[in-house]
């Protein structure tokens, strides 16, 4: 029912899952990550207890192979599951029961898993693989780029329904190494037709407002475009003073206030920049509305 990889950058610390599936919610049962110890994707007849069993078999000290031989053992199922693992360190390790549907299959890689079953044939993870090896940036690009590949080449030959991609890093995320967890991207689509653009599409949004890894040439400086700045923010209801085309104190706490309303309040600089994607949404944003921003 579902295509999925396991991952990990040993060098980085980041460890995640992405998965699909013609199967409501599947980011709800399959994916299991945890910070320093690996990831888990339980599926095809998934049993949820593996999930949490296997992290702490990690934790433990076994390896990913012997981890899943422990928890299949006295499994009346065992045949019917697919199971993908991969250790903090980077040694995976993934099983097919023989009773899954077909096509189901697994490829193991270095530091990552792809497997999948009802899938319309061994190109989807095929594809999946060599997407992820292909692809540069941090984790979440890459098992991004191995589901939507997985995603063209077929993916579950029921259709599509839903999709998810969770990665955790040290520091990472909302709040970093002060109030965060180290939960990076954590996104669900859990019933869409197209739920694999549909997660990617969600992703350039978590990306803008949560994740700070904006290209330190990509900014715009204020006084250069405040005229545009000026007549985005009123279109918006933020800006209520004098089109000057200056970067006067009332543009810039305009600014803020629409940049701490729409949660970009960790784009925030006041150094006379903004940073290129914010200006750019922001001048989109002015767009749907139906006013202000480049003609």
């Amino acid at each position: 029912m579902t295509f999925s990889i396991v991952a990990v950058n040993p060098e980085t610390g980041e460890v995640g899952v992405a998965v699909a599936s013609k199967f409501i919610a599947a980011g709800s049962i399959v994916p299991w990550v945890q910070l320093g110890v690996g990831a888990v994707a339980t599926q095809s007849w998934a049993n949820v207890k593996f999930g949490p069993a296997l992290l702490r078999l990690l934790e433990l000290g076994y390896t990913p192979r012997r981890a899943v031989e422990m928890v299949l053992t006295g499994d009346s199922r065992r045949e019917m599951r697919q199971i993908g693992v991969v250790s903090s360190g980077g040694e995976a390790y993934a099983f097919t029961g023989r009773e899954c549907i077909e096509y189901a299959g697994h490829i193991v890689g270095d530091g990552f898993a792809v497997q999948g079953n009802i899938l319309t044939g061994p190109e989807v993870i095929e594809s999946m693989a060599k997407a992820y090896e292909s692809t540069k940036g941090e984790l979440v690009d890459k098992l991004l780029a191995a589901l939507a590949a997985g995603d063209r080449a077929g993916g579950d030959r029921r259709g599509r329904e839903s999709a998810a991609v969770i990665v955790y890093k040290p520091c990472g995320g909302y709040g970093g190494c002060e109030e965060g967890v180290g939960k990076y991207v954590d996104l669900r689509v859990d019933h869409h037709p197209d739920a694999v653009n549909e997660l990617l599409r969600l992703f350039k949004i978590w990306e803008i407002t949560i994740l700070e890894r904006e290209d330190p040439s990509d900014v715009v400086k204020i006084e250069d475009v405040a005229g545009e700045l000026e007549k985005a923010l009123a279109a918006l209801g933020y800006y209520k003073g004098p089109f000057t085309g200056r970067a006067s104190k009332e543009l810039l706490q305009a600014l803020e206030s629409w940049m701490a309303i729409n949660n970009f309040e960790n784009k925030i600089r006041r150094d006379g920049y903004i940073w290129g994607t914010v200006y750019r949404f922001l001048i989109e944003e002015a767009r749907r509305v139906g006013g202000g921003g480049n003609s």
